[in-house]
């Protein structure tokens, strides 16, 4: 297997960006190089011989272009490991069950099936301030009273990063 691994994401306000980045750190520290990549900024997979990709989720959707990456690569995706991660519940608690068992968008499944992706995470998200949202996103998240802050897990995400490591460093 080769060692060098992809860590593509999508986000908004950066809190995804910040969680692949934690993925790519501990990837590294188990011995394998990562690079950790916007995926619109990603042209070629032949380097790679696994991907972890995230996306944040507004409104149980992923963003687009990672909707958009998933299914433009499904056949190079599935030639490799593949892991997938959302992140974007913003309060205290088990991600899984603040998303009520939501655990990837109903549309791009037959995608992560084709690629017989190894695991789907969750991670808590960033809700930034009133001031720092776009128009849109203020105005719905004072509709449904999300919390604002920071909710990621690190401990949670290097845990999930370093199950990966394990797995990809037994395959070679």
């Amino acid at each position: 297997m080769d060692n060098r691994v992809l860590v593509a994401y999508a986000t908004k306000y950066r809190s995804t960006a910040g969680i692949a980045e934690k993925i790519g750190e501990v990837l590294g520290e188990a011995g394998l190089e990562a690079d950790v990549l916007p995926v619109d900024k990603v042209r070629d997979l032949a380097p790679y011989g696994a991907v972890v990709l995230g996306s944040a989720v507004y409104m149980g959707q992923w963003r687009k272009e990672a909707g958009a990456f998933l299914k433009n690569n499904v056949k190079a995706l599935a030639e490799r490991p593949v892991w997938l991660f959302s992140s974007g519940p913003t309060e205290e608690g088990d991600p899984r069950e603040l998303v009520e068992g939501w655990g990837f968008p109903e549309a791009l499944k037959p995608f992560a099936d084709e690629i017989q992706v190894r695991d789907i995470a969750i991670f808590h998200g960033v809700m930034p301030p009133p001031e720092k949202m776009k128009f849109f996103d203020r105005e719905i998240m004072k509709r449904i009273k999300a919390p604002t802050g920071d909710f990621r897990d690190w401990e949670m995400i290097a845990d999930w990063a370093t199950s990966i490591a394990e797995e990809l460093k037994g395959e070679s």
